[in-house]
């Protein structure tokens, strides 16, 4: 009996096993975020925004959906798009932190893995992605890719901008010696170099031109 109870479990075990991978599988796949470049980068840009962050705050909006809201006073934008000296808000998805609503539950929806993170006062170059049509939502593009902080004359991302160059090739006519040690470089680079470098690929049109792939 014993005997016929476990050849029984073993057919089961085996299925649950195989429904766990065949859920979880996807999901986790669907967190992994896909590396983009610098051309891509700029390719889904519908603005590319230097400035400093002025606020940052969150909530809840009419509809249910939780946000989060940045203000960046702007300083350029490489495709001319949003006017400098202007102030620059958008709001990307999810909350800050969780919030209790009136009833005492606890809105858990922070911003999930994967999204920038905005702090008050820091300088950043934002690659904005397009508005979302139905909720008006944005974040950069690249998610986090999209979103360097500049400190002390260096800029990076928040993963330290891994990906950022791979298989990226300009025409080395068009770079500064600096410019062209910068595409093989690991790690936080130069912000002036990288800004004139994205700021001239745009309004030259590099990447039309196939200057730039």
């Amino acid at each position: 009996m014993i005997g016929k109870l476990q050849q029984c479990r073993k057919p089961i075990a085996a299925l649950i096993a195989m429904l766990v991978v065949t859920l979880v599988a996807p999901v986790a796949s669907a967190m992994k975020l896909k590396t983009q470049n610098l051309t891509q980068l700029i390719t889904s840009s519908e603005s590319i925004v230097a400035g400093t962050v002025m606020s940052v705050s969150d909530g809840i909006d009419a509809a249910g959906i939780p946000y989060t809201e940045v203000t960046i006073q702007v300083g350029s934008d490489a495709k001319g798009k949003v006017k400098e000296g202007s102030e620059y808000t958008f709001r990307q998805f999810g909350l800050l932190e969780p919030h209790t609503a009136a009833n005492g539950h606890k809105m858990l929806a922070i911003s999930p893995e994967g999204f920038p993170r905005w702090n008050e006062g820091e300088y950043v170059i934002a690659f904005m992605h397009e508005k979302a049509g139905r909720t008006g939502l944005q974040t950069t593009a690249g998610m986090a890719q999209g979103k360097f902080s500049v400190m002390n004359g260096k800029l990076s991302n928040q993963f330290n901008n891994a990906g950022l160059f791979e298989d990226v090739e300009i025409n080395q006519q068009l770079l500064s010696p600096e410019q062209q040690s910068m595409l093989t470089t690991a790690g936080a680079v130069d912000a002036g170099q990288f800004i004139d470098l994205v700021g001239r690929a745009v309004s030259e049109n590099w990447i039309g031109k196939g200057d730039m792939k």
